[in-house]
């Protein structure tokens, strides 16, 4: 298959163009650049030093035998996503290119702003593109189980059916995010499903739970073709700062009570994931939904996993908890599309065992301690960025 990947250069995007490649798909990325700017906007950075994508692309060709085609260009700007659709004519377009941090989105309005913008108006753009050059071409669009929020009823994939005063109908799932960012992709979901039923696209939407890990198959083939890893308060996980925290001996900074619940996934999942939806694509004018998650835990639990995984434990404590979010709240979702095309997951205390602590430990003289506390206030509604994260430059 001929596959494009939007955001081709990111922590997911890049692995999984490599992940194509070496399983006989023809890939091309297109990528602006933006994410390596946030962390200049930041001052901060990847863990595990990362090249430039010109340099990744020579050393993939190098090692595997095989070409990656790179486009450079925004998708907001209508004329980059038509232009890489008509010129690579992909079968399947894997979107990651968005602005992907719930708290970069909360830090100010200017940044809440960007992020809809930048979201929203690329997808769009790319509907656009898709739909007047080649409707056929199948969309795998990353969502997030951050769309969800936290609702006191069981998650399906995506559509609920509802039976209302005697009558019946299939709806999409009702959702309450809980961050700009979160808001964005409810956004796009909206266009995507709008976008198969008056243009007949092909549409799957794979919402993600929290990605943890660094190394796949192919990063760890040379240290040129590796990954991100970050770990700072805005666009780090919370996983990888417990393992970061657990490798120097720190206590892991839980937020708040620690009872709020999140879905997880290990990198090695997600790339696979993607590559079972771009080979069983959605039909014509379908908007399918799959829950890309394999594990839940609440934030103590993750902890704790972290604590007795890590080569002599690790203390945890509880920190205010910057976020606006229910602590106690039901969490249980259906997630049993992608194992039905053949997932075979991997589980959090096996990873952290055979790779994330050891990669830590290589780059541990690499860690700002300072990023990794909370820098963003989710209550607070401000025009003025010097008072948030974004004065750490």
């Amino acid at each position: 298959m001929k596959t494009l990947v939007l955001g081709g250069d990111g922590y997911l995007g890049w692995p999984t163009a490599m992940y194509l490649s070496a399983r006989g798909h023809e890939v091309a990325v297109l990528d602006s650049g933006v994410r390596r700017q946030y962390d200049h906007e930041l001052g901060s950075g990847s863990l595990v030093p990362i090249e430039p994508l010109v340099d990744r692309v020579k050393a993939w060709r190098e090692v595997s035998g095989e070409d990656i085609t790179t486009y450079v260009g925004d998708l907001t700007d209508g004329d980059v996503a038509y232009h890489a659709v008509r010129s690579f004519r992909p079968d399947t377009v894997v979107h990651f290119a968005e602005q992907r941090a719930a708290p970069y989105s909360m830090i100010d309005r200017k940044h809440a702003v960007y992020t809809q913008t930048n979201n929203v108006v690329g997808t769009l753009n790319l509907m656009y593109a898709i739909a007047e050059v080649d409707p056929d071409v199948h969309v795998v669009k990353l969502g997030t189980m951050g769309e969800y929020g936290t609702p006191n009823i069981d998650i399906e994939e995506g559509w609920l059916e509802v039976t209302h005063h005697g009558r019946s109908d299939r709806v999409l799932f009702p959702k309450r995010p809980g961050s700009f960012y979160h808001l964005s992709k409810v956004h796009d979901s909206h266009n995507l499903e709008f976008g198969c039923r008056i243009w007949g696209l092909r549409v799957t939407d794979l919402n993600q739970g929290i990605v943890y890990g660094q190394e796949t198959e192919q990063t760890a083939l040379d240290p040129r073709l590796a990954t991100r890893l970050d770990y700072d308060a805005v666009f780090g996980t919370v996983l990888n700062r417990f393992a970061i925290q657990a490798v120097l001996g720190l206590p892991l900074s839980v937020y708040g009570g620690g009872s709020q619940t999140r879905a997880t996934i290990d990198i090695r999942d997600t790339v696979e994931c993607v590559r079972l939806a771009c080979e069983n694509p959605a039909d014509r004018g379908e908007f399918r939904v799959f829950n890309q998650a394999t594990e839940s835990f609440s934030l103590v639990e993750m902890a704790k996993v972290v604590a007795r995984t890590v080569p002599g434990g690790a203390e945890v404590e509880h920190v205010d908890n910057p976020r606006v979010e229910a602590e106690d709240h039901h969490f249980s979702f259906a997630h049993t599309a992608l194992e039905s095309l053949g997932l075979e997951p991997h589980l959090l205390s096996d990873t952290l065992l055979t790779s994330m602590f050891a990669v830590i430990d290589r780059h541990r003289g690499r860690v700002d301690l300072e990023a990794l506390a909370p820098a963003v206030d989710w209550r607070r509604a401000t025009d003025d960025a010097s008072t948030t994260a974004a004065a750490r430059v």
